[in-house]
């Protein structure tokens, strides 16, 4: 049975969801402060945590960059700060996905299954990749670029870590979108993916305006090209 671990102090919602994902055969934790949710964390295993942001005693964004710390679990944000710098941030710090309220519970329900779908994938993967001189230590989520270590943000880790997964092949922008983030929600769009590559690739590449690591297949998409640099 998956476990899920949900943070929000909003009785109502608590009850409706809860209510809703237990229905789906999920087990779940609930807590309502930063404080009980810090503590119910350390003790438990989750494959699954839904973050509310706002809470009586501190900041879902907080509690995120914890987990981070030494968890890889997927982490949905749901709250009603639906501004584009927040949900930016949220994803930046971590996140995988964000939801705004007010939701329908179809929806919602959609990409909590989405989610941990993408979870069971995710654990399958190999703990190390390596390629181009570029080295992922995915139990420790570290970065390395020719032995040096390099601070990825959240999204630009997923990216490197999709590309080097799937060696010369073009993914299409949809492709991307719909494998990291869920693109029917219109805050993730083409434009902002290419501002991420171009980030990630001022990190990765030798030389970030001829990038040789991921290249750009015209009018097809992006891949990463194994030939591009001496591994």
């Amino acid at each position: 049975m998956k476990r899920i671990f949900f943070v929000e102090d909003d009785l109502s919602l608590i009850g409706g969801l809860s209510f809703a994902l237990r229905k789906q055969g999920y087990e779940i934790d609930i807590a309502r402060t930063s404080m009980e949710a810090e503590s119910l964390w350390q003790n438990g295993i989750y494959d699954l945590v839904i973050l509310d942001v706002s809470l009586p005693d501190g900041s879902g964004y907080d509690l995120c960059r914890k987990i981070r710390e030494t968890s890889r679990v997927p982490v949905m944000f749901l709250t009603a700060a639906d501004e584009e710098t927040d949900i930016i941030m949220g994803l930046d710090i971590g996140g995988d996905d964000y939801i705004t309220k007010p939701f329908k519970l179809a929806v919602f329900l959609s990409r909590v299954n989405a989610l941990l779908r993408r979870s069971e994938n995710f654990s399958r993967t190999e703990p190390e990749l390596n390629s181009n001189g570029i080295r992922v230590l995915q139990l420790k989520r570290e970065v390395y670029n020719n032995g040096t270590p390099i601070d990825l943000t959240a999204s630009e880790y997923k990216l490197l870590c999709l590309f080097m997964e799937n060696p010369d092949i073009v993914l299409s922008p949809e492709q991307i979108l719909g494998r990291l983030w869920d693109c029917e929600e219109n805050y993730i769009d083409s434009s902002t993916l290419t501002v991420y590559i171009r980030r990630l690739r001022t990190k990765i590449e030798d030389d970030p305006a001829n990038p040789q690591n991921i290249v750009t297949v015209r009018r097809m998409g992006y891949k990463w090209n194994t030939a591009g640099r001496d591994a």
